[in-house]
């Protein structure tokens, strides 16, 4: 099995993850997670490998959702307090961050930078 596409995830998110300030030990375990699920479902569905990276970020986002809010925040728009998601909604081929209040995209995945408003 070719691992590359769960390394790239990880490398990608946790880049990501650091960006923001939030590759604490919890978030990196989220991810070590994810990436262990995505890789039994990359086995499953070989030709699935495209979407493993946009699928983890959304794994973790998930999981730091429920136990510490929202993340990652849009650093790039004026108002409220609002998230990022990733697109396309399968993560993948070429997963981004889009913002979404204005649906403007703001990096691809990985690529994140400590913005602040």
């Amino acid at each position: 099995m070719d691992n590359q596409p769960l390394f790239s995830a990880r490398a990608r998110v946790l880049a990501d993850l650091e960006a923001c300030g939030q590759a604490t030990p919890e978030a990196v375990s989220l991810l070590e997670d994810a990436v262990s699920d995505r890789e039994w479902w990359a086995d499953q569905w070989p030709e699935g490998r495209v979407y493993v990276a946009g699928l983890v970020a959304q794994d973790v986002q998930d999981g730091l959702f429920e136990s510490r809010g929202r993340w990652p925040l849009c650093r790039v728009c004026e108002g409220p307090e609002h998230s990022l998601y990733i697109q396309p909604d399968l993560g993948g081929p070429d997963p981004v961050w889009v913002c979404e209040e204005s649906g403007d995209v703001v990096a691809p995945l990985g690529g994140l930078r400590l913005t602040r408003r």
